[in-house]
């Protein structure tokens, strides 16, 4: 069903991150192999609404997060979307299907009495693991930026004396991202332990033990490691790390277009959720506070 040729376009001309396009490949393949098992469907000019929705009641049955149910709605509209602008089909069956409301989900983040327990008062490893586990949180931290972005870096993209890093994001857009004087000393004594280690030829700032380019399990299992000695939430992820970023940030009274720069998001919205933590806030005080306000 142009399955490979929808993946080509996506990595070639929209520029998708590895991460993504694993992403989407799934979320295709498991509609795909559906609508085939079910329906004895091969060819897309087949597919209709009713196969679409057959498949979200079956992944609601199963009790598939409705967020999860969006996200594979939304490589189905891109599928089809670039199916009938190459002229695989005429219609486009997305059209007729209703897309499961999510209820708002505020972001999970680690407070910032907690980053500070594991900045200021861990004791970290000795030698280049310790250093290089402190740079990955710092950098995570200090930046807001993705997992995929910070694998992304090389050397060349630091720039030491004006302390910005230049970040690729999303859809390869590229943007400059400062750093303070903390990060400034972690990257200067880094990438001095990281000339005793790294292989010739590897072009990654994060390196293993080993010296090889480090790799998003990695980064996750560093990233988990250490927020599960300061912290209990269920989520310790990098990207906890960029949301803890962008919620300290928005509850310290940082402009709102600031924080979307930083963050590397495309539009506003995106960056609006981080305001709801802080209302929340608001509203706890207010209810606790207030002689009015009890619940």
């Amino acid at each position: 069903m142009y399955e490979s040729t929808f993946l080509h376009y996506l990595q070639y001309e929209k520029r998708f991150s590895p991460h993504t396009l694993t992403a989407y490949k799934s979320d295709l393949h498991q509609f795909l192999t559906f609508v085939s098992d079910q329906f004895n469907l091969s060819e897309p000019r087949g597919v209709t609404h009713q196969h679409v929705r057959a498949w979200v009641i079956q992944l609601l049955g199963n009790d598939v997060a409705v967020t999860s149910v969006r996200r594979k709605l939304s490589v189905l509209k891109t599928y089809f979307r670039f199916l009938l602008k190459q002229e695989h089909i005429t219609v486009n069956p997305m059209q007729k299907v209703l897309v499961p409301k999510a209820g708002k989900r505020l972001p999970v983040y680690v407070p910032e009495q907690a980053m500070h327990q594991l900045l200021q008062q861990l004791e970290w490893p000795e030698g280049f693991p310790g250093i290089r586990d402190r740079l990955i949180i710092d950098l995570l931290y200090h930046t807001g930026m993705r997992r995929a972005e910070l694998l992304g870096l090389t050397l060349s993209d630091i720039q030491l004396k004006n302390r910005l890093l230049r970040v690729m994001g999303k859809g390869q857009k590229e943007r400059l991202v400062p750093y303070g004087p903390v990060l400034s000393e972690g990257l200067n004594a880094y990438i001095d332990a990281r000339r005793e280690v790294a292989e010739p030829g590897v072009q990654s700032l994060i390196v293993t033990d080993k010296g090889q380019a480090a790799y998003p399990r990695y980064i996750y299992g560093v990233v988990h490691r250490y927020l599960s000695m300061v912290t209990t939430i269920e989520k310790r992820s990098p990207h906890v790390l960029r949301h803890s970023f962008a919620t300290h940030l928005s509850d310290s009274g940082a402009d709102l277009n600031a924080v979307k720069e930083l963050l590397g998001h495309a539009n506003l919205a995106a960056t609006q959720i981080y305001t709801h933590n802080s209302i929340e806030k608001l509203k706890n005080v207010y209810h606790q506070a207030h002689p009015k306000g009890k619940k």
